[in-house]
């Protein structure tokens, strides 16, 4: 890696340069990240037919070293199949943050890291202390409602007095609405 080739961002377009997802790496306005790709179409030979929907986009300086960039490139073009199953525009943009996420283990702060495809893909799955403890009191939180839930609800079947039927409730409910409404006036 040279100490000058800095990425700018990384971006999956359209054929008509609609961002679907975009990485930037170094600080720039969203607008010209926009302006950029929105350019990038008209630089394609109109002459010749594509057969595909998408561009993986790498925006980068203009002393950086096309070698680099083109093998930056195709590691960016094989982390999407990574996490798309289909390379359509609605897989891509639900598997965005994924994508982000992989984009942000190729490159760091507009240097590409010395990574591979198994790597990025290794780093991305790491579960952190903090979120398996989240799970857990997630979990033991939903457990502990709907246990309540059900004693609750043996409860009102144990006690016919109580147990009435939703429509009535809901009767019950906008009277004691409409009465406090106009009590008001």
């Amino acid at each position: 890696m040279c100490s000058w080739q800095v990425l700018l961002a990384a971006a999956v377009c359209t054929k008509a340069g609609k961002a679907i997802v975009s990485r930037q790496f170094v600080e720039m306005t969203r607008t010209r990240i926009e302006g950029l790709l929105a350019a990038f179409p008209k630089l394609m030979n109109t002459g010749k037919q594509h057969t595909f929907k998408q561009y993986m986009v790498l925006i980068t300086t203009k002393n950086s070293n096309i070698l680099e960039d083109l093998e930056t490139l195709r590691l960016f073009s094989r982390v999407i199949p990574e996490y798309c199953r289909a390379l359509e525009e609605n897989e891509i943009s639900e598997h965005c943050f994924d994508l982000i996420f992989a984009f942000d283990e190729i490159v760091a702060l507009g240097y590409r890291e010395n990574v591979n495809l198994a790597q990025i893909r290794t780093f991305t799955e790491m579960d952190s202390h903090e979120e398996k403890v989240f799970r857990a009191v997630r979990e033991t939180q939903e457990r502990e409602a709907k246990a309540e839930m059900r004693r609750k609800a043996k409860e009102l079947q144990q006690n016919p007095v109580t147990s009435i039927s939703y429509e009535t409730y809901l009767i019950l409910e906008r009277e004691r609405y409409l009465t406090c409404f106009w009590d008001e006036f």
